[in-house]
C-alpha cells in the first residue's frame, strides 16, 4: 500500500468501500515509520498500541455498518508538545524528558472524537524555539526531499512525517511561523489559524499571546478538514472564539476575478534568494494571468516586525517557563544526592534549569527577563507591544483595498543541516516573512508553488481575521495552477 499519497478523502472512500480496514492502513503507516525514520528522523515516539487498538475501534463501528464522518480512521502525528493523555509530552526538552500527560488537550479531544488513529508524537525545537528542528534535546529531523537539509521548524517533525509519507496529517503549533515555514521546507500544506480561531488549552506554552495550533497536509482540502474538526470557542481557553459556519467565506460561485491580491514590497528585498524570488514571482504571474487584480502594497512597520517578535516571544517566554523549576514536574535533581551541591533552594533551581534547557532556550529565557526588568520595560517590552499595534494597523488598512496578501513564506530554500545553527542572528531571519502575522493575529497559509531543483518553495496566503474558508477556497484554486 502506497500510503504516502493517500489523502483524507482517499482514505475514507477506501475504508467505505473496505478495499482495506483501519487496521491494515494503520499497520502500513507503521511500516512506514519503520523502514524511514532511520533517516528522516521525525518522531520522537511512536504509539503503535495505541494507533492499532484506535484502528479496531474504527474498524468494529464499519463492521456495524454506522455511518463515519471523513476524519473517522485517518492516521495522523500530534507535535510533542501538545498533550495527548497517557503518552509522553517532553517538548523537545531534557526537562521534560519523561513526562507523561495526565490529559488531552482540547484540540486531540476533538480529534479523538472523530476517531482518528494516532501513531505518534512528532519532534520539534525544544519548547517550540528555533526554525530548523536542529534544537531539539533528542535528535536532528531530515528534510524528506533532501536529507542534507534541515526540515524547518519548530514543527519539522510534524511537515517531515507529511511531507515522507508517514502519517496523512499532522498537527503542529506556529508562534512565528513554526508551521508554515517548514510545511514550505518539506512541500506541503500548512495553516497559522486566526489566534483565538483553535483552543490553545492543552499546548505547552512558548508565548502565549502568539500561539496558535494548526494542521499540516498534503493538500488544502485536507488541511480545511482538520482545521474545522479542531476551531472553535473552548471554555478551557478564554481566548478561543466561536466560529460560525463558513463566516469570512468568498461566495458559493468562486471566481478569480473579483479577488484583490496585495504583494507587499517590504517582502521582496535584497535578503531573498533570488531562485526563491522568481519562484514566488512566477506564482503571482500566474495568479494575475487567471485574472486575479494584483496591487502592489506597503506594510511600512514589517521591518521592525523581527525585532518586535523577538521581544514579545522571550519576554513571555521567560515567564512561561519559570515553572520547570525542579519541585513542581518535569525533571528534578535529588537532594539528597547532591547535597555538595546544593545549600539552598536556589541551587536546586540553576541545577535543574541549567542542565535541563538546551543553549537556545536559555538564550531567549535570558533575553526577555532581560527586556522584563525594572528599567527596561519600557524601553524594550512595551515599545514592543506599541510597534506590534502599528505593525496589526498596517494589514487592517490594506485589507480595506484587498482581499488576501501574497508573500514569500521563507527568505531562503532549506538549508543544510549546521549551516546555521552557530549564528543565531541568521537563523532568526527565516521567520522574517512570517511573524508579522502571529504579531497581528491573521489567519496565513503556506502553499507549495513550485521547486528549486528538489527543494519546494511555499507562498504564503494572509487573510483578515477568521477568514480561513475564504483562505481554503483560494487555496484550492491555486493548487491547480500550481500544478500541485
Amino acid at each position: 500500500m502506497e500510503v504516502e499519497f493517500l489523502t483524507i478523502s482517499k482514505i475514507h472512500q477506501g475504508l467505505l468501500k473496505k478495499e482495506f480496514s483501519a487496521e491494515e492502513l494503520t499497520k502500513a503507516y507503521l511500516e512506514k515509520i519503520k523502514s524511514n525514520e532511520e533517516k528522516l528522523g521525525a518522531f520522537l515516539e511512536v504509539c503503535e498500541d495505541l494507533a492499532l487498538s484506535q484502528a479496531r475501534e474504527v474498524d468494529e463501528l464499519i463492521f456495524q455498518g454506522r455511518e463515519i464522518p471523513l476524519l473517522v480512521g485517518v492516521p495522523c502525528a500530534i507535535k510533542d508538545n501538545i498533550l495527548v493523555e497517557g503518552v509522553k509530552c517532553t517538548a523537545g526538552s531534557k526537562i521534560l524528558e519523561n513526562y507523561v500527560a495526565p490529559y488531552d488537550a482540547t484540540c486531540i479531544k476533538k480529534l479523538k472524537k472523530e476517531k482518528v488513529v494516532i501513531l505518534g508524537k512528532t519532534n520539534l525545537d525544544e519548547f517550540a524555539m528555533g526554525s530548523s528542528t536542529e534544537h531539539s534535546a533528542f535528535k536532528i529531523t531530515r528534510n524528506p526531499h533532501d536529507l542534507e537539509k534541515v526540515a524547518g521548524g519548530s514543527s519539522g517533525g510534524s511537515a517531515a512525517a507529511v511531507g515522507g509519507g508517514e502519517c496523512c496529517f499532522s498537527l503542529g503549533s506556529d508562534t512565528g511561523g513554526s508551521i508554515r515555514q517548514p510545511a514550505a521546507f518539506c512541500g506541503v500544506v500548512g495553516l497559522k489559524p486566526t489566534y483565538g480561531a483553535v483552543s490553545r488549552y492543552g499546548l505547552i506554552a512558548f508565548a502565549s499571546s502568539l500561539d496558535q495550533i494548526g494542521p499540516i497536509t498534503k493538500n488544502v482540502e485536507d488541511c480545511e478538514i482538520v482545521f474545522n474538526a479542531i476551531k472553535g470557542k473552548d471554555p478551557r481557553d478564554s481566548t478561543s472564539v466561536e466560529l460560525k459556519p463558513n463566516s469570512q467565506s468568498l461566495n458559493s460561485k468562486f471566481q478569480i476575478s473579483k479577488i484583490r491580491i496585495g504583494v507587499p514590497k517590504e517582502y521582496f528585498t535584497e535578503g531573498i534568494e533570488p531562485e526563491v524570488r522568481k519562484v514566488i514571482d512566477g506564482a503571482i504571474k500566474k495568479v494575475e494571468k487567471e485574472g486575479a487584480k494584483i496591487e502592489e502594497i506597503s506594510l511600512p512597520h514589517t521591518k521592525y516586525a523581527l525585532a518586535c517578535y523577538y521581544i514579545v516571544a522571550t519576554s513571555e517566554a521567560s515567564a512561561n517557563l519559570a515553572r520547570y523549576d525542579g519541585i513542581r514536574y518535569g525533571m528534578s535533581y535529588e537532594i539528597s544526592n547532591l547535597k555538595s551541591q546544593i545549600s539552598n533552594l536556589m541551587d536546586v533551581y540553576l541545577k535543574t534549569r541549567g542542565e535541563g534547557f538546551g543553549q537556545e532556550v536559555k538564550r531567549r529565557i535570558m533575553l526577555g527577563t532581560y527586556a522584563l526588568c525594572a528599567g527596561y520595560y519600557e524601553a524594550y517590552y512595551l515599545r514592543a507591544q506599541k510597534v506590534r499595534t502599528l505593525i496589526k494597523q498596517d494589514f487592517e488598512k490594506n485589507f480595506e483595498k484587498v482581499d488576501f496578501i501574497f508573500t514569500p513564506v521563507s527568505p531562503f530554500l532549506p538549508f543544510k543541516i549546521g549551516e546555521k545553527i552557530d549564528d543565531p542572528l541568521k537563523m532568526y531571519l527565516s521567520d522574517i516573512f512570517t511573524v508579522s502575522s502571529n504579531l497581528a493575529g491573521l489567519p496565513a497559509l503556506s502553499l507549495p508553488c513550485g521547486k528549486v531543483g528538489v527543494l519546494p518553495v511555499g507562498v504564503q496566503i494572509i487573510g483578515k481575521p477568521f477568514s480561513e474558508p475564504a483562505i481554503f477556497q483560494l487555496g484550492k484554486f491555486l493548487e491547480k495552477i500550481f500544478g500541485k
